[in-house]
């Protein structure tokens, strides 16, 4: 028994002094669990992960020993990161949405690199995206995108939490009835709007059914991100109410808001009413009854909109404290130690009557004056906006470190889900480190990035994500190079040429809302793609790298999106020809050749893994249980991307194969023919009934797409 006893006491000292061992914790196991779902069994085996509990912000250490990547962080987010940076670093291997490229070797390559980051939290999506990208997603999709958070480093997504399967709950406690419930709801895409109190129950409600769905598949993701020690912000009460509240409550005071040209007002609590307080504390005891206890709540009560207040400034300013306490005390009485979350989008945006910032420093400091300092959390969403667009300074500087609340510095890189390059690749680089040294931050807790819409422009948000450990400029030619050899395998000449380019042209620009002509209706919007010479030199010489990366999928894609883009401006340059045209014949068969021109854009992007119409339409009919659910569902994705709503119109343009072809196509196609005929073409009926009818995919892929834009754009027949 002595000698069993020495034998066991060798053994355990000999794997702590070996770093190649791995002792299971749950934090382990879940870093590992993202490695085998991402890179499969046999390469993930190849990493070696451990797991150190720490107070300070997350660092990770890498190495390699004994033919072992060897991992050691400080949460399940920091070892995933670690292992990420090998593999991008070490092997040029990438995890994106479009395709991974992995090739680890047999003998996995020397490494050693401690990283620690200067952010608290990595912060990612914005409300919108789960409209103009996640509406319908299911469980697999989201595990995948879990996954993809972990290996950046993400580990404050902004979700959905179930947020109307709870609300519904809380409404009929109060005493409504089933169909006024129901009644608040818009469809599932435009929820996001709706939980902002912008609309009401446009395009709503959805089944019952899709409720209880919604429920499981947020159980799934609460319980991957605490695997994951993630840090969700889920949605809170913003104080909107549907009109059935007035049967119970005949005496309570509303007020109508308006947004994006909806016929539709919007109710608001007052912020003195005790129902307010009332049905936010509720709310957060349905969800944490339901979900456990959460730490991040978002309330949103006037995105976008006027907050309506009395003309007398003292007056005013003790309502928005009242809108701030009204807002944040039912949560804190919920749940003392949860954190009110608010976007600050709106606040550099948001314009009154007279085209004067609204939200001006006064304003949000009153709002916020009743609100303890950590008790409180700004996205502040859209650097790139302030510098590049408006033109202001950025809110950070003009809102004096947000008055010590916490905050969040943050981008939006993409408007609605559109697909073009836009961005300033230089900017995203180096503008961030000034934040991080700027004097006055004062509260500083995180930085990430809100895109509307995802699975677009992969190098940005590649990009951003390195941002999350770093303190210092990237240095941009270093890091576009070693970009290629991860996605590409190679860096050519070629290659070099065309990212140089890019910079100079699409992606050193910065554009609102980047579409392209054809994506409007006849006679409507004009371009807003970027176009110039040093683009379409760009994408020659891109095009040009094929001969390189034949058998490379992810420089496939890349060339299919650039080359779209630049058939695009083709398409556009064809319409604009065709309006200036005097000779009628000669006019209407310039529009044909626009069309004839988007049918084989449309072939050519049937071959990209993202941009498909099929992808969007399958997802959301696979929420539905009955023909009926399954139509209802597919319309309402179709209607984001389309007509939207209200004022809204064409907002979420795509460049997708299938919404080409039988949409933007077909739309011109029928306007013309009309017009040879001198007849009425009823726009409007035939979008309404495009987007209620069943979708069936009839696009035939070329066989060499890369080929086919090469013949479009250089040997036009």
């Amino acid at each position: 028994m002595k000698y069993t006893l020495q034998i066991l006491l060798l053994i355990l000292i000999i794997i702590s002094c070996n770093p190649s061992s791995q002792r299971e914790t749950p934090e382990v196991k879940a870093a590992q669990d993202v490695l085998s779902r991402a890179l499969g069994p046999e390469n993930a085996s190849k990493f070696i992960f451990n797991f150190t509990r720490k107070d300070t912000l997350d660092t990770y250490t890498v190495k390699v020993e004994n033919n072992k990547i060897v991992v050691t962080g400080t949460s399940p987010t920091a070892l995933t990161r670690g292992a990420y940076d090998y593999l991008k670093n070490a092997t040029h291997s990438i995890i994106s949405w479009s395709g991974n490229n992995i090739h680890i070797p047999e003998i996995v390559p020397t490494y050693d690199k401690t990283t620690t980051t200067p952010f608290k939290y990595r912060y990612y999506l914005n409300t919108v995206t789960h409209g103009y990208t996640t509406p319908y997603w299911g469980w697999e999709r989201w595990e995948k995108e879990l996954d993809w958070m972990a290996l950046h480093g993400m580990n404050m997504p902004l979700i959905a939490g179930a947020h109307e399967a709870i609300l519904r709950r809380t409404f009929k406690k109060l005493g409504l009835k089933e169909d006024e419930a129901l009644d608040y709801f818009s469809g599932p895409a435009h929820f996001p709007w709706n939980r902002m109190g912008n609309i009401g129950s446009w395009d709503g409600p959805p089944p019952l059914s899709f409720f209880e769905k919604q429920i499981k598949l947020a159980h799934k993701m609460q319980d991957r991100m605490r695997e994951l020690d993630m840090h969700p912000i889920v949605h809170a009460f913003a104080g909107f109410v549907p009109k059935g509240l007035q049967r119970i409550y005949p005496n309570e005071e509303l007020r109508e808001l308006g947004w994006g040209g909806f016929d539709e007002k919007v109710q608001i609590l007052s912020p003195k009413s005790e129902l307010f307080k009332k049905i936010g504390k509720l709310y957060i005891q349905e969800w944490e009854k339901e979900f456990g206890k959460g730490e991040f709540y978002l309330a949103d009560s006037f995105n976008e909109m006027d907050v309506p207040l009395s003309n007398n400034p003292e007056v005013a300013k003790e309502e928005l404290a009242s809108y701030g306490k009204a807002v944040y005390g039912p949560i804190a009485e919920a749940n003392p130690d949860a954190v009110w979350v608010m976007q600050g989008w709106t606040f550099p945006y948001h314009r009154d009557k007279d085209g004067n910032l609204f939200w001006t420093p006064e304003r949000l400091q009153a709002m916020m004056s009743g609100i303890p300092d950590d008790k409180l959390l700004i996205l502040d969403m859209a650097n790139e906006y302030n510098a590049l667009f408006w033109k202001i300074p950025y809110s950070w500087k003009m809102y004096d470190g947000f008055f010590g609340k916490q905050w969040i510095y943050s981008f939006i890189p993409n408007m609605g889900g559109k697909v073009p390059l836009n961005g300033v690749l230089d900017f995203y680089a180096k503008a961030p480190e000034e934040a991080i040294n700027f004097k006055d931050k004062k509260n500083l807790v995180g930085f990430g990035f809100a895109p509307e819409g995802i699975e677009n422009n992969e190098m940005i948000y590649e990009l951003l994500a390195d941002w999350g450990w770093r303190e210092k400029a990237i240095n941009l030619d270093d890091w576009i190079k070693n970009y290629c050899l991860d996605r590409y395998g190679g860096y050519s000449e070629s290659l070099k040429g065309a990212y140089d380019l890019l910079r100079n042209s699409a992606l050193g620009t910065f554009t609102d809302h980047p579409r392209f002509k054809y994506q409007f209706r006849p006679g409507q919007g004009s371009a807003t793609v970027h176009y110039s010479d040093d683009f379409k030199e760009a994408t020659k010489l891109f095009l040009e790298a094929s001969n390189d990366f034949d058998d490379k999928e992810l420089y496939s894609y890349d060339a299919i999106e650039i080359g779209a883009q630049a058939i695009g401006l083709k398409i556009d340059s064809i319409l604009t020809e065709a309006e200036s045209e005097s000779d009628e014949n000669l006019k209407y068969q310039t529009y044909q050749n626009a069309i004839d021109l988007m049918l084989k854009l449309d072939r050519i992007l049937a071959s990209h893994s993202n941009h498909k119409l099929s992808n969007w339409v399958d997802m959301a009919r696979n929420f539905g249980d009955t023909p009926r659910e399954k139509l209802y569902y597919e319309s309402n994705a179709k209607r984001l991307i389309t007509t939207w709503g209200g004022g809204v119109n064409e907002y979420s343009a795509r460049t997708w194969s299938g919404l080409i072809g039988d949409y933007y196509a077909q739309r011109w196609q029928l306007w013309l023919d009309a017009k040879k005929q001198d007849k009425d073409f009823d726009i409007l009926k035939w979008e309404e009934g495009w987007i209620t009818s069943e979708w069936k995919n009839n696009t035939v892929p070329f066989e060499d797409p890369i080929a086919a834009i090469k013949a479009v754009l250089y040997n036009p027949k």
